[in-house]
């Protein structure tokens, strides 16, 4: 039987009954799970391809592959993707849990993960029997490390923080995965919520600016989930490494994980419609700006969190005594510390709220500083 550590938000409960118990309900902040509408054409979309009696493929019609592709082009500023070089999967966190199976890691071998970061970057190590590092900085290994390192995953923006990685980053880690021989995992699922300065600014693992052109050993994981609130789908992708992508299909295909066809449809008009994704930004939008002045108001220091869903907040003291604090309120948050003990003094507020349970929070936030 696997032995896996015990699944943190369990941790949560006893501030979930405190917040509770606020007159006014509960505001949940605590998981980046979408609350609003699927937009209507991809939920059109679905329903249209629901007589599907036989199997899917587990590349992707081509039709899929050819979205993801002009996607990638159109959004990411990647060139050079072929059909051949995308594939279709069961949510990103399929790939972040087992990619370190597919690509033959075990005992011995070392998966890095950023010091702050979301907990199954380790899982998908532990399952294997590999040994998850964290760090930002793979200067900060030994040599002995260094020639044990066979993946290393980046997450920009990230989870929890919102920070973002520049080109010059990006094509640093390029550059030393190469001279390590090791392949580079980007988990790239909030480029499309980029705020102010940073809108349109993510860049990815694959754009030719990091990588010279050459995709090898380099692979993009996005998601539907979060600008086009899909995550019920499980509609998201891979893309990149052309000459580890066709193992990677085959290995799919002998473990079963195939997106159902009616979801590859959807994704592919879920692929070429911007305007839902724009309308989806400004909601967030506004809801980021109503909440961070509260947020600062009630003593919240928020760090990077220059995109993404989500706010990284600190009073400089332990993350639970933060939510001790949030949950008096009727509010729930996700501690810092479940990404990491880099993270152990911040909590991660998320946006991922109605617009009336924010407006609740901002409420709140505000009235306990001025009683």
């Amino acid at each position: 039987m696997l032995q896996l550590p015990d699944y943190p938000w369990n941790q949560l409960a006893p501030y979930r009954e405190l917040a509770a118990q606020h007159p006014g309900g509960v505001v949940d902040l605590s998981i980046g799970t979408p609350i609003d509408d699927t937009p209507q054409i991809i939920q059109d979309a679905l329903a249209s391809a629901a007589n599907s009696h036989g199997y899917p493929t587990t590349h992707g019609t081509t039709e899929v592959r050819q979205a993801i592709v002009d996607w990638f082009a159109r959004r990411r500023n990647v060139t050079g993707l072929g059909l051949d070089d995308v594939m279709p999967t069961v949510g990103s966190k399929e790939m972040v849990a087992w990619l370190p199976l597919f690509l033959g890691l075990g005992v011995g071998d070392i998966v890095v993960r950023p010091k702050i970061a979301y907990p199954t970057y380790d899982i998908g190590a532990q399952l294997v029997g590999a040994t998850p590092v964290a760090t930002d900085d793979l200067s900060e290994l030994t040599d002995e490390q260094l020639a044990k390192v066979k993946l290393i995953w980046v997450n920009s923006p990230g989870n929890p923080t919102g920070k973002v990685r520049d080109v010059q980053d990006l094509a640093d880690i390029v550059r030393q995965a190469r001279e390590l021989g090791a392949v580079v995992a980007s988990d790239e699922c909030y480029a499309e919520l980029g705020w102010d300065d940073v809108r349109g600014q993510v860049p990815s693992i694959l754009d030719p600016r990091v990588n010279g052109g050459n995709l090898d050993n380099l692979f993009a994981l996005y998601s539907l989930s979060k600008q086009s609130n899909l995550a019920g789908y499980r509609a998201a992708f891979i893309a990149g490494a052309p000459n580890l992508m066709p193992e990677l299909v085959n290995s799919r295909k002998h473990t079963g994980m195939i997106v159902p066809g009616p979801i590859q449809h959807a994704m592919v008009v879920a692929l070429g419609d911007e305007e839902h994704v724009r309308v989806q930004y400004d909601i967030y939008r506004a809801r980021r700006e109503a909440l961070a002045p509260a947020l600062r108001n009630f003593g919240l220091q928020i760090d990077d969190s220059v995109a993404g869903l989500y706010l990284w907040c600190t009073e400089q003291r332990p993350s639970f005594e933060t939510i001790q604090r949030l949950a008096e309120l009727g509010i729930v948050a996700g501690p810092g510390v479940f990404y990491g003990t880099a993270g152990e003094q911040h909590v991660r507020i998320a946006l991922t709220a109605s617009d009336e349970r924010i407006a609740a929070a901002v409420e709140r936030l505000n009235s306990s500083v001025n009683r």
